[in-house]
This record gives structure tokens, C-alpha cells and sequence, in this order.
């Protein structure tokens, strides 16, 4: 798993069925001070996430598991929103 922060929403009418009613948010990688890390990607995220709140995600298979279809074709997916992240006795919001 990675931590990354949501930095936007991917609008799609048409989606393969497997996906269909869950959410593709842009999503910018972030090491442990929380600063970018590659480039942004597209996840898929089933657990409602926002713009602006820190998630992490997995790529590959393991991407999809947690959605309602764990064989979906997506090649990320968020696996969780962070509430609170303790790193060297500093405390970050999600």
C-alpha cells in the first residue's frame, strides 16, 4: 500500500459494468512528509473519498479487491481514508 492525497475526480459515462457506480479519483502519491512522490494516477474508489483527503491505495490486482467485483479491470484502487497519521511524533489530519 501507498499514501496519497486526492486531487481530483475522473468523470466517465461509460464504464465497463464491472465498475459501474464506483467512484475514479486522481490521486497524487506522497511519501512520509507528505510530499508528491511520481505522478498523480487514477484510482478506483469505493469507499467515498473526497478532494483534498489523504487515502491509501494499492496497484495491480490487488487494486481491485475491494470493490464489488474484486476481478474489476483497474490497475489502482483506494484501499482506505486516512483519519490521522502519526510520522516522528507529528500529526497529520486526512
Amino acid at each position: 500500500m501507498q499514501l496519497a492525497k486526492v486531487i481530483g475526480n475522473v468523470t466517465s459515462t461509460i464504464k465497463i459494468k464491472d465498475i459501474k457506480g464506483v467512484s475514479l479519483l486522481v490521486v497524487q502519491p506522497v511519501n512520509s512528509k507528505f510530499e508528491p512522490l511520481g505522478s498523480p494516477l487514477v484510482a478506483a474508489d469505493n469507499f467515498g473519498a473526497g478532494v483534498g483527503e489523504y487515502v491509501f491505495f494499492s496497484k495491480s490486482k490487488e487494486g481491485a479487491m475491494n470493490l464489488p467485483i474484486p476481478t474489476s479491470g483497474v490497475d489502482a484502487g483506494i484501499t482506505g481514508i486516512i483519519d490521522y497519521l502519526y510520522v516522528d511524533d507529528k500529526q497529520k489530519s486526512g
